[in-house]
Formats: structure tokens, C-alpha cells, sequence
């Protein structure tokens, strides 16, 4: 059955990881997403979604690395204002679906991968997840400390926790 939803922005985030001083772990998350989702449970190939995020709202607990993470170093928040992520590709793969599309961060698209947590035929919530490469995406800024580490990690985790309604 098909329908299409819209992404509930009061309960939906994007929550992301990174390595910090090549030891800990920083965590964030984008608190102001919206988009809608169009899924056909019995004709997979034809569901979509679309996701806006706004990059101003990403949090990290710590607003003196939040206003660094929206300047020109990292999001660059003014001439960049929105993350994207369009899919082109709904697949079933065991008790998950694979939702291929395209990610723009810092006016950068790159093909990446979710991995959603198998709905149903009835949609609530969905969880999908992937990492990239923050210098795919033109986020190159690293520091580097004295012991010869980068202070940010280039590999960051992605997870889209989005209900619909």
C-alpha cells in the first residue's frame, strides 16, 4: 500500500558522531528537520524520500564548539543554510531496507547508503544509519595537536531518527 508522510519535525533529528583528540567520541544532532516520505510496501522501488535539515540548528551541548561547527571552518552555516538528502534507491535487504541517495552537506553531493530498520506496511518511525568521510564533503578543517593527531576525526556516523505523520 502506498502513502506518504510527512516527517514529524517535533520528533525527528539527525544525530551525528566524530572522534575527538583521537580518543573520544563528540555527539550532536541537527534538532530542525522536516521533509516528506513516500513508501509503497508491496513495489519497494518506488518509495522516496526527501529530507531538509537546517544546519543552524546543529547542537553539541557546547555552544563555543557549535558557533565553530556553523563558521566557514565546518558548515558555514550563511552560504550553506540547509544539509539535503534525496534518495534514488529503496532496496529490501533482509530485515533492513537500503535507501540510496543523494547527501549535500556544505554544498557537496555524494552518493551514500542508509541502512533503515525494516518497516512494515504501516510507518511510525524509521532509524537509518550511515557514516562518511567529512572531507568528502569540502570539511577539511582538522587542528592538530601537538602529538601529531588530528583534533577531529574524518570519519563521521550518521543517524536519521525521524517519525512521520
Amino acid at each position: 500500500m502506498a502513502t506518504t508522510y510527512q516527517i514529524d519535525p517535533a520528533h525527528s533529528l539527525a544525530k551525528f558522531s566524530v572522534k575527538h583528540m583521537m580518543i573520544a567520541k563528540v555527539y550532536g544532532a541537527f534538532k530542525n528537520i522536516s521533509g516528506n516520505f513516500y513508501y509503497d510496501s508491496d513495489k519497494i522501488d518506488q518509495s522516496k524520500v526527501e529530507v531538509n535539515i537546517d544546519a543552524s540548528s546543529i547542537d553539541t551541548s557546547d555552544t563555543q564548539r557549535d558557533s565553530h561547527l556553523k563558521s566557514v571552518d565546518f558548515l558555514n552555516v550563511e552560504k550553506f543554510p540547509t544539509l539535503t538528502f534525496k534518495s534514488s534507491r529503496f532496496e529490501r535487504s533482509r530485515d533492513k531496507l537500503l535507501v540510496t541517495g543523494d547527501l549535500t552537506i556544505h554544498g557537496v553531493t555524494k552518493q551514500v547508503t542508509l541502512q533503515v530498520a525494516g518497516p512494515g506496511k504501516e510507518i511510525k518511525s524509521l532509524t537509518g544509519k550511515t557514516k562518511i568521510r567529512r572531507k568528502d564533503f569540502g570539511l577539511a578543517w582538522h587542528g592538530i595537536m601537538e602529538a601529531a593527531g588530528m583534533l577531529v576525526g574524518d570519519e563521521i556516523s550518521i543517524t536519521f531518527e525521524v517519525a512521520v505523520q
